[in-house]
């Protein structure tokens, strides 16, 4: 039985290594894998998902007006689909992802954050939230040992910025994962 899942975790829990690991167990068993990513994610290049440990592999670059159910059906041999950056696709393209296990019983696994660097959850993230069949968190550790949580933007001196639009693309240049209690000292500290 097909399902939606939701994997996600702060930054650097190593969500891409799981996306792409995953991609590469599908594949080893001779299944075709649709492997996707939002466009507002070029940093590693338009159509590549690369994770911090150095796996990498092209991907579909997926614009925000695209109808992803439309999309996959001109990819009808995939077994699965991969997402990457889950968090920047809108509603309606997670309601279509939903509608791809649905409709066709293919499984949809998307990997991405829950929330931006201000606690808030993302628009697919929500979505996610609210009709993934399966929802797990993919840890990582703040500095202090305990469970990081946050995803807080640090400027170029490494302190912690509150103030700023919702989407920054960078990675550790300008993101640190902390626990809750960490990222409300750094705060006050500034």
């Amino acid at each position: 039985m097909a399902k939606l899942y939701f994997k996600y975790g702060a930054m650097g829990s190593s969500k891409t290594a799981n996306a792409l690991i995953t991609k590469f167990n599908y594949e080893e068993r001779g299944m075709k894998v649709w492997l996707i990513k939002p466009s507002i994610d070029d940093r590693d290049g338009a159509d590549v998902v690369r994770s911090r440990i150095g796996l990498e592999a092209r991907a579909q670059v997926i614009r925000p007006e695209v109808d992803l159910f439309e999309e996959f059906l001109r990819h009808g041999d995939c077994h699965v689909v991969i997402t990457d950056e889950c968090q920047f696709f809108t509603a309606e393209q997670i309601d279509q992802l939903r509608r791809i296990v649905d409709e066709l019983s293919i499984p949809v696994l998307c990997f991405g954050l829950r929330t931006d660097f201000l606690t808030r959850l993302f628009e697919g993230s929500r979505r996610l939230f609210e009709v993934a069949d399966s929802i797990t968190e993919i840890k990582t550790i703040c500095a202090c040992g305990k469970k990081a949580i946050v995803n807080a933007r640090i400027d170029g001196n490494g302190r912690v910025v509150t103030a700023g639009g919702q989407i920054l693309i960078g990675g550790n240049d300008s993101y640190v994962a902390m626990c809750h209690t960490c990222w409300k000292k750094a705060i006050a500290e500034e």
